[in-house]
């Protein structure tokens, strides 16, 4: 017995746990398991066991259709789902019963079809609007289906891949089509959320690219390319992309159009990541780079792939072509949602589609969502539900006692009560279903019209905020599911992406420090010495590149915008192919990045341009031309020309790159571009192209931290090697030759202001290599280049040597450029109680300067970082954590036995003191920094850290000590698992924001979903449940809107509730004195006309106009928002409150009114009262008090709540007025007379008042003493308001005033052993003199290494290992092996005497010297 206890508890709990979270939606999913291992053939039919016995192709090998579907129903599933929906709420399922109930005769009351229609009008009502909002889903995906893509057509072998039927959608059954097929309207410009199709309709389309529906590559009339809808892609159809379009599917890249078929796709839209990627196309199918040729039978192939997964990272396949196998990974597939950039196309084999595809895979269905309001609703239905059994119980015993014992007695009134179904015994169950009619209206079958009328209204309120509405592009914040609008008032936790989202993917150079001299760049435009303004154009002319020959100069201008992808290898003397709508002028010059410009900068370039080799400034002109060589060699970055225009591009992989490498050019250090190996630059003052022959790149890694090329001057006179190497701080510091002490000081102070402004930086050095050492390191790494075993670590140790012994030139600071207003956005959400998180698929390092950037990092915070795939478990870091900063919290965890016994002796981490070279950076007082805690989680620590249930409690746990968390490196899927992890591990509520379609799943996953209308697709606002055009808009969308639409609805709830008590507690009293028998103690056209006319228009007015505080000041203090998250406005005690309330006062109401009326007359004539007469006293003013108490409960007497309040007490009065006139020959009422024996009777005017005042007597003096006595906040602000409504609110934020003390702000959850300062001043850019910043501030501690630094804002973003660089590595090693000496003529001279002994002629100028060296002679 005892072992079956514990099991037959934990199988009942394990139901319920299942019957709670059980899901309407999942009912009605149309995702399906992912299929098994497939193999596609081309060219070729199926084999014959593909097909069974009755000639159909098997199940198993029929792919998915490429259709996407994110709306929630069909044609078919929409009424049985929206039905099922409706009747989660308790209510509904009490009504139809109620209802069915009344279909009896017994029990009839009015006609049973009047008894349903008002539960038919609201179930109605609310299909209506559900239909609505998905009909706005079913728009929005067939702009995405109906995309167009070029297909092959006219193949000697048709495509016999099978694939499934389509969906019949909504929008075709519902709204079918007219004249024309309307896909015809859309295109594959459709689907980029770009410039042009966030202007106007008629703007969109006049601006649009023409396309051409047929293409033909070979031959007129043969096998050719024609437009189809995204839709209609199947598996194993060839496609041909263009530039700038998406891919529709998974595909398998066969031929592209740049050298060695490489192509370059952007993956924002499914990392996060800003940098492009390079792929490349298989070795075996590089042929089929035309229509003919993928349409010739004798290319036929077959591909066998892995079963479609949700790994973004990994996919394994193999390609079959003439007896020969190719391999296929990640690096030769382009996925969907991917863009291609700066290749003018590419011809693919589609291998997966739809939902097979990896980013529909990492997306969810669309949830049915509740507000947690609708949830907290169901139990106090459920509450009333029981008080209402109970009472029915209660007098159906009682009825059936009181029937028994008068039946005995002969009772007049039980004459015949001795039949089969007429018996005191079998009326106590017909006097239960009687009792049930009687008080049903406890549970308001009009409260969920009334929220969902209410709800509607307040989507209209957010539509028309013009506050919210971004003018830019004419676009409004949009409400996509109405019901969650209080949902936005009380969230806890926000998750957010960074890309697209905080940021607007644009990188700007705005400091740097050069030689221990920092320049901060100039805000305004830049002046001539005379003191005039340079016009703006004028200054972009300033960074023009001349190329061309000597008697005819070309001028060519370098783009403010660059465009961020890389670029086959042109000479920049050639044309590209293509051009590309990229090379178009901007209209909008907040498009453009500004271009970098200081005035001392520009001064110290002029003097080192004239600096004499023994001057005092040659050492600083030596480390200016070092700094700007540098920026302008040691890169990837390829440029293109316009072919009509002359225009250079610069194409970067990675956007800091574009920005180094234009910052250079806009101080005169232009890089024109690159003839195969050979570098092309152009400096201050020279007419001439200095050419540098690229000898080696060790490219950049996240464990290397740094990027180095090494080049020769192949023109001039020295030619020895040059190392020119970028990277972060720490690691070039480390690799800095010895002496120079007070620069390097110079340069980490400078980085340490960089770093705390939210800078991103990088640090530059050089170094001259002997010929001799780098004839023999090349070949060194040569060998370690094609090493079989352990080739990236012998890789790595060779480039390790090479990389010593450097000179400091300088850092860079480079601004991601943050979406307007996000700092000061994330700081007031911060105030305001909301913990952050960021989760995005950057490396770490971007996101720790986002974090610094946006306010979520303080100067003085400490970080906290956790690595997975180290020597350290996840949970191993994590329960370190805990020892080291938060000793004093109680983590639940059982500590697993390590193999080292003195490991648990040691105790918490040792602090490490960590050296750079140069000075001690941490001090003892590291991990107390008075900046509070910041968790930093990488993708890999995640993975393990959710693979047992006690790692993500201590996951949890820790997180809810720091102030916010940042994940990075993290798949779509881990972002859902991460708001689940908080979402369901503590039950807060969470609003996910994102813009891209790796944050689908995350928008679904949290209870607020939030898209914003970005650069990367539709697809995250498709998904979400507002659509919002900018990150800043989510502070008045949270502390007004939300708070607002929380503070309106719950208290129109409770009212709501209360309201309904009160007549039912009037009816219950009313039992005592009529022997139980369920009757109505007023007549029943009151109770008919109670929630639908009399009292329904004050609750509708609070949810509607109420106004707890001005917006201004909302926005002003967002402590104030405290209130929402504590659940101020609706909670169990404030039901019961309520409740309670209405019960007293219905007592009130009862027995005044009834002992008023206990006298021998009430009437002139003598006669009894009758019980119509005081039943009316009671419904009057049990109205009123219902109307006027609700009224007490609002804030703002507005003009519209004034006129709510009292319309339902005038209709009632002149109801009853009317109602009473009737005379019995028109109609039979029981109120007929009241007009001559009510209204004229004494005893009416006098109890009328005493009846009403005192049960609305508790309440106010409750009201009065709270505000007098106890005040809160918002009424400390009122009444701050009402002296001084003009005043500064700001004031009150996070201070207490001298006049007006609030009470301490707190915020929810574990608190952190440290409080961060309540005030965040956003950081100026561009303020010339920044205050000096202790060195020790802002420490990191890695649990992974257990070591602590300081974070000086490192962050480079390049594509590793990537595809286009192996290229380039290849090509390098091919030509320079063995000959790394040839054709290199050692200069006759130091270094020193060519930079000093150069002098150039500019025409109708004197000479100028120009200082162009890099280095003394060592």
């Amino acid at each position: 017995m005892s072992s079956k206890g514990p099991s037959g508890g934990g199988a009942r709990a394990g139901w319920f746990a299942r019957l709670r979270k059980a899901d309407v939606g999942d009912l009605f999913s149309r995702k399906r398991e992912p299929g098994p291992p497939r193999t596609v053939f081309v060219n070729q039919k199926l084999p014959e066991d593909y097909v069974d016995h009755r000639g159909k192709l098997k199940k198993e090998y029929v792919f998915t259709t490429n259709q996407v579907i994110t709306s929630k129903y069909t044609v078919i599933t929409f009424v049985p789902r929206n039905i099922l929906e409706q009747f989660r709420r308790v209510a509904n399922v009490y009504f139809l019963a109620i209802s069915i109930l009344q279909f009896f005769p017994k029990f009839t009351t009015v006609a049973p079809g009047v008894v349903i229609l008002p539960l038919v009008i609201i179930l109605g009502i609310t299909a209506l609007k559900d239909g609505y909002e998905d009909y706005k889903r079913h728009e929005s995906d067939r702009k995405v289906n109906y995309s167009k893509v070029k297909i092959l057509h006219g193949a000697e072998v048709p495509n016999t891949n099978g694939t499934t039927l389509k969906t019949k959608t909504f929008i075709r059954r519902i709204l079918p089509t007219r004249s024309r097929d309307p896909r015809t309207s859309f295109s594959s410009e459709t689907t980029i959320w770009s410039k042009a199709s966030r202007l106007s309709k008629d703007t969109a389309q006049s601006s649009a690219p023409s396309r051409e529906a047929i293409e033909y590559d070979h031959d007129e009339g043969g096998p050719h390319w024609k437009d189809a809808f995204w839709e209609d892609v199947r598996v194993g159809d060839f496609v041909k992309i263009a530039e700038g379009e998406q891919f529709p599917a998974d595909i398998l890249i066969c031929a592209t159009s740049e050298d060695d078929n490489v192509a370059f796709v952007e993956t924002k839209n499914l990392d996060g990541e800003t940098n492009l990627k390079s792929r490349r196309a298989v070795d075996g199918l590089a042929g089929l780079n035309n229509a003919k040729e993928c349409a010739d039978a004798r290319n036929a192939f077959t591909v066998r792939c892995d079963k479609p997964d949700t790994d973004m990272y990994r996919l394994n396949a193999a390609v079959t072509f003439n007896g020969q196998d190719f391999p296929v990974d990640i690096n030769n597939v382009f996925l969907r949602g991917t863009l291609l950039r700066n290749t003018r196309w590419a011809i693919g084999l589609v291998l997966f589609t739809g939902e097979d595809t990896k980013i529909v895979q990492n997306s969810g269905g669309t949830p049915s969502k509740r507000s947690r309001v609708e949830r907290q609703m169901n139990p106090q239905v459920m509450v009333n539900l029981g008080i209402i059994a109970a009472v029915a119980v209660v007098c159906a015993i009682a009825d059936s006692m009181l029937q028994v014992k008068y039946f005995e007695l002969d009772a007049p009134w039980l004459y015949g009560a001795d039949q089969s179904d007429d018996n005191p015994r079998i009326n106590g169950l017909i006097t239960w279903a009687f009792a049930l009619l009687t008080f049903q209206d406890i549970v308001p079958i009009s409260l969920y019209l009334s929220i969902e009328v209410v709800r509607t209204i307040q989507a209209a309120f957010i539509y028309f905020d013009y506050d919210i509405w971004y003018r830019k592009t004419n676009q409004a914040t949009i409400a996509r599911s109405w019901n969650l609008s209080d949902d936005l008032g009380q969230i806890q936790y926000i998750f957010s992406d960074k890309t697209g989202t905080l940021t607007q993917n644009q990188m700007i150079f705005r400091q740097c420090t050069i030689g221990g001299v920092a320049y901060t760049g100039e805000p305004d435009p830049p002046t001539y010495d005379d003191g005039a303004n340079v016009d703006e154009d004028d200054f972009k002319s300033k960074s023009r590149v001349t190329l061309g020959d000597k008697e005819n100069t070309e001028t060519l201008a370098i783009p403010v915008k660059l465009e961020y992808a890389a670029s086959s290898s042109h000479s920049v003397n050639t044309p590209p192919l293509k051009s590309s709508s990229s090379f178009s002028s901007k209209s909008n010059d907040d498009d453009e990045a500004p271009h970098f410009y200081d005035h001392q900068l520009k001064r110290d370039l002029d003097a080192a341009m004239d600096a004499e080799q023994s001057s005092s400034n040659a050492a600083h002109a030596r480390s200016l031309h070092g700094f700007f060589t540098v920026l302008s060699l040691c890169h990837t970055v390829l440029t293109a020309v316009h072919p009509e225009t002359g225009e250079i591009s610069y194409k970067a992989q990675s956007p800091d790159e574009g920005a180094l490498v234009q910052a250079a050019a806009d101080v005169g250090y232009q890089f024109v571009g690159r003839d195969r190996e050979t570098l092309l630059l152009r400096t201050p003052g020279s007419t001439e192209v200095e050419k540098y022959e690229l000898l080696n790149i060790l490219e950049f890694t996240s464990a290397r931290k740094r990027m180095s090329v090494v080049v020769r001057r192949v023109d001039g006179e020295d030619h020895r090697p040059m190392l020119l190497a970028k990277g972060a701080d720490n690691v070039i510091f480390d690799r800095l030759r010895a002496g120079n002490d007070e620069m390097k000081d110079e340069t980490e102070r400078h980085l340490s202001e960089f770093a705390n402004t939210g800078l991103r930086t990088l640090t530059l050095a050089y170094k001259i290599i002997p010929e001799e050492e780098y004839a023999s390191w090349s070949e060194r790494y040569y060998q370690a280049t094609v090493a079989m075993d352990d080739r990236e670590a012998r890789i790595e140790a060779v480039a390790d040597e090479l990389e010593r012994n450097l000179r400091l030139l300088g850092a860079t600071a480079i601004e991601d450029k943050l979406q307007d207003g996000v700092p000061e956005a994330i700081a007031d959400l911060k105030k305001a109680g909301i913990k952050i998180w960021v989760a995005t698929g950057d490396k770490m390092e971007t996101a720790i300067a986002i974090g610094r950037s946006t306010n979520l990092i303080a100067q003085e915070s400490n970080i906290v970082i956790l690595r997975g795939g180290s020597r350290r478990s996840a949970r191993d870091q994590l329960s370190r954590a805990f020892e080291q900063f938060f000793p004093e919290v109680e983590v639940q965890y059982e500590r697993k036995s390590r193999v080292s016994t003195s490991s648990r002796q040691e105790g918490p981490i040792p602090m490490h003191r960590m050296n750079t070279g140069i000075t001690d950076i941490v001090g003892t007082e590291n991990g107390e920094r008075p900046g509070g805690f910041v968790l930093v989680v990488d993708g890999a620590a995640l993975l393990e850290a959710f693979q047992d249930e006690e790692s993500k409690a201590l996951l949890l746990n820790l997180s809810q000590q720091c102030e916010g968390v940042i994940c990075c490196r993290v798949s779509p899927l881990q972002k859902a698992l991460i708001v689940r992890l908080v979402k369901d591990g503590i039950g807060a509520m969470t609003l996910a924001i994102g813009d891209g379609a790796n944050d689908v799943s995350m928008i679904q996953a949290a209870d607020v979903g939030v898209g914003i209308s970005g650069e990367e697709g539709l697809q995250a606002v498709n998904s979400s449940d507002y659509a919002i055009a900018q990150f800043r808009f989510l502070k008045k969308l949270l502390l007004v809107h939300g708070h607002w639409s929380y503070a309106r609805n719950g208290t129109m709830i409770l009212n709501f509730f209360y309201k309904n008590m009160l007549p039912f507690g009037i009816k219950f009293w009313f039992q005592f004195y009529c022997g139980w028998s369920a009757n109505y103690v007023y007549d029943y056209i009151f109770v008919l006309f109670w929630n639908s006319i009399f009292t329904v228009a004050p609750v509708v007015g609070v949810g509607v106009f109420d106004r707890i505080m001005d917006y201004h000041i909302l926005m002003d203090v967002p402590e104030l928002y405290r209130y929402g998250r504590e659940k101020y406005w609706f909670s169990f005690r404030s039901f019961f409150i309520y409740m309670l309330d209405a019960l007293v006062q219905s007592v009130a109401i009862y027995f005044i009114i009834l002992y008023t009326y206990t006298s021998p007359t009430a009437r002139r004539d003598g006669y009894d009262v009758a019980q119509s007469e005081f039943s009316t006293v009671m419904a009057l003013v049990g109205v009123m008090v219902a109307n006027i108490y609700v009224g007490l409960n609002a804030t703002a007497w507005t003009l519209w709540l004034f006129f709510a309040v009292f319309i339902g007490i005038i209709i009632v009065w002149v109801f009853a007025v009317v109602y009473a006139a009737i005379e019995p020959s028109s109609a039979v009422t029981a109120l007929y007379g009241n007009n001559y024996l009510l209204f004229h009777s004494a005893f009416f005017w006098l109890c009328l008042p005493i009846a009403f005042l005192v049960p609305l007597l508790p309440r106010y003096l409750a009201k009065y003493w709270r505000f007098s006595i106890e005040p809160s906040d918002l009424d400390i602000l009122r009444a701050a308001k009402a002296q001084n409504a003009h005043q500064n609110w700001k004031e009150y934020s996070g201070t207490k005033s001298a006049e007006h003390e609030l009470s301490v702000f707190k915020q929810e959850g574990a608190a952190s052993r440290y409080t961060s300062r309540s005030s965040f001043v956003a950081s100026g850019r561009h303020t010339p003199a920044r205050p000096s910043i202790d060195v020790r501030a802002a420490s990191r501690t890695d649990m992974s290494t257990g070591l602590t630094s300081v974070d000086r804002g490192f962050d480079f973003a390049q594509e590793e290992n990537g595809v286009e660089l192996r290229r380039m590595q290849t090509n390098l090693s091919e030509r320079h092996f063995g000959d790394s000496g040839q054709g290199a003529t050692k200069g006759k001279g130091t270094l020193r005497k060519m930079i000093f002994s150069r002098r150039i002629k500019r025409e109708g100028l004197g000479e100028v010297q120009l200082a162009t060296g890099v280095s003394k002679t060592t």
